[in-house]
């Protein structure tokens, strides 16, 4: 490739490869704080804020909520997001069990149960009216460059780029951290999560429930009522590998009658709403987040089973870190593209990166099976931190996401 010029050459402060839910996150909020952003995405618009294409919804914890209403997308998603107030964990049929009550901390939530399809639509009708942000989806990215001074990059439509700094928000199988070389640490769950959305006959009161069966947990996640007021609550479904295919296939009625057994009655009659999706569960942690001119955020970074309800969360707190660490860069009037800035952002990230995929492997691990023994210390745990107002206020401040070194739109704060 030639070495990028003033002809012919688009100049950009960030390329950003990857413009779902993180991606477009972090180009709103850097193209709000006034640097230029372009960002590449190989899927069609339309396809991904169709709901017929993934039914998965979000948990958006208190603190990433406040990162969405600082880079203005929160007043239009907060009407098509449900609050969680509750959060309920048991073990199986097990009389012990742990309460997460919002009212012990005050008023706000503790977070909120947002359809993925929704999410994305705000976010991308948000991209396309902010100045300074372009977005060229669907495009790939033909050829790239990143040299010691800039990245150079060729899109399959002819433009050519020249930007500080790439950004790869582009998932877990992130290609972009393939090219550049950047290993992973990784393992398979024998775990497939099934989601779907149930319906059911009494009202959820803004509980979430997280129920730990021997396949895996089993989690009913409140949603907004749909359009002609029925309850609805998102489920995701923790099954062994080998059985998933089976209870996959199996008809409406038949399905919605393994979900009942597991759901329960405590809501009434339970029903299958709509579709089902499958997705087999991994663990991938990056062993470093940056490169030359490069970093890893979201999923390219890091990918945890779903136990918690923490993977978007993680990845908004990267695009809070990081972000925060651009912007001060630039308006100190300094390149942000080089080898110390972007080190700042893995240090800032990878220690709360590294114990939450830690803890969340421990937690399957430990909650996938019906062992005894094992069984008796975990409900046991359980119980404890429920009588423990002090423990559990902690470990309620830390589902909220208000815990740590936090980054200013984390805090409520603008960049």
């Amino acid at each position: 490739m030639e070495k990028p010029d003033s002809s012919g050459w688009r100049q950009t402060d960030a390329l950003i490869v990857g413009g779902g839910m993180i991606g477009l996150s972090l180009a709103i909020a850097l193209a709000r704080a006034g640097l230029s952003i372009t960002v590449v995405d190989r899927a069609d618009p339309a396809a991904m804020t169709d709901s017929a294409g993934d039914g998965r919804t979000s948990a958006i914890a208190h603190a990433s909520a406040r990162v969405f209403d600082g880079i203005g997308v929160w007043q239009a998603l907060a009407p098509l997001a449900c609050p969680i107030d509750d959060i309920r964990v048991s073990d199986g049929d097990s009389l012990m069990f742990l309460h997460y009550d919002h009212r012990e901390l005050g008023d706000d939530p503790l977070g909120h149960i947002v359809e993925n399809h929704h999410l994305r639509t705000v976010l991308l009708d948000t991209a396309r009216t902010t100045s300074g942000l372009d977005l060229k989806a669907p495009a790939s990215v033909e050829s790239l460059v990143r040299d010691t001074d800039y990245v150079a990059a060729t899109l399959d439509d002819g433009t050519r780029l020249r930007a500080n700094v790439l950004l790869a928000c582009d998932g877990r199988h992130s290609p972009i951290r393939q090219q550049a070389g950047i290993a992973v640490a990784k393992w398979r769950y024998d775990q497939t999560a099934i989601v779907c959305c149930a319906r059911h006959e009494r009202p959820h009161r803004h509980i979430a429930h997280e129920r730990f069966l021997p396949a895996g947990p089993f989690a009913i996640l409140p949603m907004c009522d749909d359009d002609a007021g029925n309850h609805r609550s998102s489920i995701v479904w923790t099954e062994r590998a080998a059985r998933a295919p089976a209870l996959l296939a199996l008809d409406a009625a038949a399905f919605s009658a393994e979900l009942e057994r597991r759901f329960g009655d405590f809501l009434g009659t339970v029903s299958l709403a709509g579709g089902r999706w499958s997705y087999p569960l991994s663990l991938t942690h990056a062993v470093r987040y940056t490169d030359r001119r490069l970093a890893l955020v979201g999923d390219a970074a890091h990918a945890i089973h779903p136990i918690a309800g923490q993977g978007l969360n993680m990845g908004i707190r990267d695009v809070a870190a990081l972000a925060e660490v651009l912007v001060e860069t630039r308006r100190l009037g300094l390149d942000i593209g080089t080898t110390d800035v972007l080190a700042r952002y893995e240090r800032w990230r990878r220690a709360d990166n590294t114990l939450l995929a830690v803890v969340t492997d421990l937690l399957t691990r430990l909650f996938s099976n019906d062992v005894a023994p094992v069984r008796l210390a975990r409900d046991s745990g359980l119980a404890m931190v429920n009588a423990a107002p002090p423990l559990r206020r902690f470990f309620m401040r830390h589902a909220m996401g208000t815990v740590g070194e936090l980054p200013r739109l984390l805090r409520g704060e603008a960049l």
